[in-house]
């Protein structure tokens, strides 16, 4: 069985937050690089919040994923190492802990972004409403 069938099987959640029972801290990027790589499309951005947190405002351009969907959507995340992801929640505990699960799934282009929408929404900087 591969490490991602594992991942999938024993629940990317589950697995990840076991995994990661620390602080990680590992693989991040600062907001400014986030959002730089996102408006640049230099990156595919997923928001891993919940749909009430996306109720309050998204940044353009990013994909919805809830958290409680990853284990059913994992496949909607590239894992070709030449297209760079990175995942975003409200201040990057979450993310932070998917990355580590994912990387430990085999996903070699996968970053979190530091500080979250938190951050992002106390910087004022641009917020959509989500479609739907």
């Amino acid at each position: 069985m591969t490490s991602v069938r594992k991942m999938a099987g024993a629940g990317l959640l589950a697995l990840g937050l076991a995994a990661c029972s620390g602080a990680p801290n590992s693989h991040p990027v600062s907001l400014e690089e986030g959002r730089a790589m996102l408006e640049g499309r230099q990156a595919l951005v997923f928001d891993i919040r919940e749909p009430q947190e996306h109720a309050t405002g998204v940044a353009a351009g990013t994909v919805l994923l809830p958290m409680s969907q990853l284990n059913q959507r994992l496949g909607e995340i590239p894992r070709n190492p030449s297209q760079p992801v990175l995942l975003i929640c409200n201040t990057q505990n979450r993310s932070a802990k998917v990355v580590e699960a994912l990387r430990e799934a085999g996903w070699t282009n996968v970053r979190y972004v530091h500080g979250g929408m938190s951050d992002w929404a106390k910087r004022g900087w641009p917020m959509v409403k989500p479609a739907g």
